[in-house]
């Protein structure tokens, strides 16, 4: 399994997805690809603490304002 088919399956992987023989492929890439390896330990830290964080409501205003920002942003870059 190369890096770029590792990566593909990852969501599959932490959704518990993924058919038992590709999950064995994929545990022997991350056992044999540090960068991999690392990928997974990082998007599980971060999936943790997203799941661990309170839901912060922002007033219409400022989510307004917020949308409206990322979406000058964006523009700027030409990704809308």
């Amino acid at each position: 399994m190369t890096c770029t088919e590792f990566l593909a399956r990852m969501t599959d992987y932490f959704d518990g997805t993924i058919a038992k023989e590709l999950e064995a492929e994929v545990r022997q890439h991350m056992c044999e690809c540090s960068h991999c390896e690392v990928v997974v330990n990082t998007t599980r830290q971060t999936i943790e603490i997203y799941r661990d964080t309170d839901v912060y409501e922002l007033s219409t205003d400022t989510r307004e304002r917020l949308i409206a920002n990322i979406m000058s942003k964006c523009r700027g870059k030409g990704c809308a």
